[in-house]
């Protein structure tokens, strides 16, 4: 008796590792993680040599209540799940047993977890004798919390605000258990601090369980926080780890006092010409910035805070500008200067100004024109350049030295700074028609041409046309002529028809003498000939020439004549012939006679001639030369 309560007291102080205070060796983990409404496990293995004779499943809630609740019962007679409303149709049980090994195990399988779920499970195993054994499980759910999402206050802080002020509010949703939320700044972590960092949670639990942690960082700023990023951390469980996840990153508005002011011209190397629009600008380095003002010379102006805008400047808006600002929170005062200078090239004076040279004169031309800047002057005639210096010599003036010339002033440093300005050179004397008189060609259209005359002389010379009838010597009438003066003379030109050849004279004239100058102009009426077959008249001898059309004035009259004079060539003809068959003729002089007795008829139209051989009586073809 007294040896079977030994064995029994000894067995009972047993510490097994399922921590179970029997006979039966049960086997549970201590903590089984799943996600929520995910499936999860629980095993429960015991040492039994032949099949548990009853396995019983029970839970046991956290808190206070330490009741258990029967969820599965099972022995060799029946097997009852209690379900119950919470487990309805998402748990299952399974067991089985291996005698080779004295091992046996039993399965309970929840599906679709909830966080109701997160409670101890505890497995009870009986053998066949009195003893028996347990093991006991928690069941630990997770859920992923929602990305962070981050706020910053849009007002901007202030540096000289003597608490910590708030600059962002970071947030997370339906975290299980509760996640944490870290802040960071330029990837440090920040820590609370009572003077410089406060940091304030608030967690709340949702009917579903879930939680929703809040965030609010405030600090002390500084000027340097305007370039900083700041960002929230968010650490969360999961089966078997940890996880991180972070927010995007903000920039905060910091603002602060401006302790000094920089003033530029945008763009800043650029040179400043008469006439430009320039840009000044000032900055602080307070944010926001502060009141600016601009002066010159004393003066306020009108800007647009940040930016003075000079339009068509002159070179008495050279000199200093100030801005100055005015920071009123602060109690702050600081300007700044900029200087310009407007650079200008003045209009040239040219002396002497439209000079008259007699021939063989000499003339000394200076040019000069007023600049801020180096300057460069050339002299130009007819697109040529004479000299690069402001002054230009002429030496014994002649017509070639009359004409336009061109000074020219520029700044090579500021090439848009550019200035021009022409004198005319005049040489007095008698007119000089500088070439015979030119024709141009034939206008097509009314078989007209023009005829050029042109002449050198000071005072300028007047052009007077003649024309005359080369062979009757009769005057034609003049058209109106159309007359060009040129930097030495006059340019006179006239379109003519000319019908018949033409002597055409040019003469020019002024108060110091006369030239003129003749030219012989051919006609240019028009002839258009058409050549058909030459056909022959039996019994006369006679060969009718080609047929000829002409355009052109008295063209009827030319053929009339034409004809008349073939008709009187047949006519002569056949009395020669007549002669000579009656013996009248001697054989020897009628060759000669004959040869004699042909007729050559030309015909001019332009610049062509066609001659017209006409046979002889006796039909014999004869030679031009003939």
């Amino acid at each position: 008796m007294t040896l079977r309560y030994i064995a029994r007291l000894i067995a009972g102080l047993s510490v097994l590792t399922c921590k179970t205070w029997a006979m039966v060796d049960v086997n549970m983990e201590d903590r089984v993680d799943v996600s929520l409404k995910g499936q999860a496990e629980i095993s429960c293995i015991y040492t039994l040599m032949e099949p548990a004779n009853m396995i019983v499943w029970f839970t046991k809630s956290p808190g206070r209540d330490q009741s258990r609740r029967r969820i599965y019962y099972y022995d060799n007679q029946s097997e009852i799940i209690d379900e119950g409303s919470e487990y309805a149709g998402r748990i299952n049980f399974t067991h089985s047993h291996e005698p080779q090994n004295a091992r046996g195990s039993a399965l309970l399988i929840i599906d679709n977890v909830q966080l109701s779920d997160q409670k101890e499970y505890i497995c009870t195993v009986h053998d066949v004798s009195t003893d028996s054994g347990e093991g006991h499980t928690r069941l630990q759910i997770f859920n992923s919390p929602s990305l962070p999402v981050i706020e910053g206050i849009h007002m901007g802080i202030s540096v000289t605000a003597e608490e910590p002020s708030k600059v962002a509010h970071c947030k997370v949703d339906d975290g299980y258990p509760r996640p944490n939320i870290t802040w960071y700044k330029d990837r440090f972590p920040l820590q609370q601090s009572d003077d410089e960092v406060k940091i304030s949670e608030s967690e709340t639990t949702k009917a579903n369980s879930l939680f929703t942690v809040e965030s609010d960082l405030y600090i002390k700023a500084q000027r340097t926080d305007k370039d900083a990023l700041f960002y929230c951390e968010v650490k969360y469980f999961v089966p078997g780890g940890v996880r991180m996840t972070e927010s995007k990153e903000i920039n905060i508005i910091v603002h602060y006092p401006t302790t000094e002011v920089t003033v530029y011209v945008n763009p800043p190397d650029r040179l400043i010409k008469e006439g430009d629009t320039v840009e000044i600008r000032c900055e602080g380095n307070g944010n926001p910035q502060p009141v600016l003002t601009f002066t010159h010379k004393g003066e306020e102006l009108s800007a647009d805070n940040e930016m003075l805008l000079l339009e068509n400047v002159k070179r008495s808006d050279s000199g200093t500008f100030v801005c100055q600002s005015n920071d009123f929170d602060a109690g702050i005062d600081t300007e700044d200067s900029v200087n310009i200078t407007v650079h200008y090239l003045d209009q040239i004076v040219v002396t002497p100004e439209e000079t008259v040279l007699n021939q063989g004169e000499d003339l000394t031309l200076t040019c000069n024109a007023l600049s801020s800047l180096p300057t460069l002057t050339a002299w130009y005639k007819d697109g040529t350049q004479l000299v690069e210096r402001h002054v230009l010599e002429l030496h014994n003036a002649s017509y070639d030295t009359a004409g336009l010339y061109k000074c020219e002033v520029t700044v090579p440093s500021l090439p848009e700074l550019q200035q021009q300005k022409s004198v005319q050179i005049s040489v007095r004397g008698k007119p000089k028609i500088i070439e015979e008189i030119t024709v141009g060609p034939v206008n097509k259209a009314d078989r007209s041409v023009n005829l050029t005359c042109n002449a050198e002389g000071y005072p300028f010379p007047t052009i007077t046309w003649t024309l005359s009838d080369q062979r009757t010597g009769q005057p034609v009438p003049v058209p109106e002529a159309e007359n060009q003066k040129t930097d030495t003379g006059i340019l006179s030109m006239i379109s003519v028809r000319a019908m018949s050849e033409l002597t055409a004279k040019c003469s020019a004239a002024n108060e110091l003498g006369t030239e003129d100058v003749s030219r012989k102009i051919e006609a240019f009426a028009r002839v258009t000939t058409t050549t058909t077959q030459a056909t022959s008249t039996k019994g006369t001898g006679l060969t009718v020439p080609p047929k000829q059309s002409r355009t052109g004035g008295g063209s009827g009259v030319v053929i009339a004549v034409i004809i008349i004079c073939l008709l009187l060539i047949a006519i002569l003809g056949s009395v020669l012939y007549f002669l000579y068959k009656k013996g009248k003729l001697p054989c020897g002089r009628t060759k000669e006679k004959a040869s004699k007795d042909d007729i050559v008829m030309e015909m001019k139209s332009g610049k062509s001639e066609e001659a017209v051989l006409l046979q002889g009586v006796n039909g014999d073809k004869k030679s031009p030369t003939e």
